[in-house]
């Protein structure tokens, strides 16, 4: 299977970045996580790190490749930054949302799992086929038929979130893909941070698909699109993909 990857992490109209992104890969596997952290003082920053670093790190050392061992993963990253959260009271307020993708090059099928608002998408023959679901307030609204897609961009909530990594107890929420996604060597996928698809909307992802010689130019126009849009709002949030393009050997 042929796997080309580019990356975007973008500061917008903030005075840094939050976000984080990277991968890792054996002959067998490949991992790719992105995060987007909040918390104050650098909190954001630190949190959004220690989670890509901890992902990548659980992962080169038992590669996560079914549900519940990626599950585990991200239990043990949330408790990681707790574990952080405690020893510096400069960052007791820092999360971070994680998305990771896993994906099994020998048997062509990937797994992924998620804890926030940031996204994983996948793409067959230029065709929406996978899209996981926010963990957020107005992701409620939508699922309890009160708000459309449309009205979530505009929503006064919309950053509010109900479950992300640094949260203790019950009130984490953690979402993993109950089975492996075939895959067939015509696909794209995309891990993104709310800063993006805040923008861009599902059918523009597409579009900018659909003329995309290859995923750095995807991400390319994905950012022209968001800048776009968010002209009028200075203060716009960092925006972060990573995206990767299939192809048959």
């Amino acid at each position: 299977m042929q796997i080309e990857l580019a990356l975007m992490s973008e500061q917008g109209g903030r005075s840094y970045n939050e976000d984080a992104c990277g991968h890792w890969h054996s002959e067998r596997y490949l991992c790719c996580v992105l995060a987007d952290g909040a918390g104050g003082h650098g909190g954001g920053d630190i949190a959004s790190k220690l989670a890509v670093s901890h992902v990548l790190q659980g992962y080169a050392s038992l590669p996560a490749h079914a549900p519940q061992a990626l599950h585990a993963l991200l239990q043990d990253t949330n408790r990681e930054l707790l574990a952080q959260r405690a020893a510096n009271p400069s960052l007791r307020n820092m999360h971070s949302t994680v998305v990771v993708l896993s994906i099994d090059l020998q048997d062509r099928n990937a797994l992924w799992g998620h804890c926030g608002d940031s996204r994983f998408y996948a793409f067959r023959d230029g065709q929406l086929a996978v899209r996981t679901r926010d963990h957020s307030l107005v992701q409620s609204l939508i699922d309890g038929g009160m708000l459309d897609e449309a009205g979530a961009r505009v929503h006064p909530k919309r950053s509010e979130l109900y479950s992300a990594l640094g949260t203790d107890g019950s009130d984490l929420h953690i979402s993993v893909s109950p089975a492996p996604l075939p895959l067939f060597g015509r696909e794209a996928l995309m891990l993104c941070t709310d800063g993006l698809w805040e923008w861009v909307p599902d059918e523009d992802i597409a579009a900018a698909l659909a003329i995309a010689p290859g995923p750095h130019a995807w991400l390319k126009n994905l950012q022209k699109r968001v800048l776009l849009a968010a002209a009028d709002k200075p203060n716009h949030d960092n925006f972060s993909a990573l995206a990767l393009w299939l192809g048959a050997d």
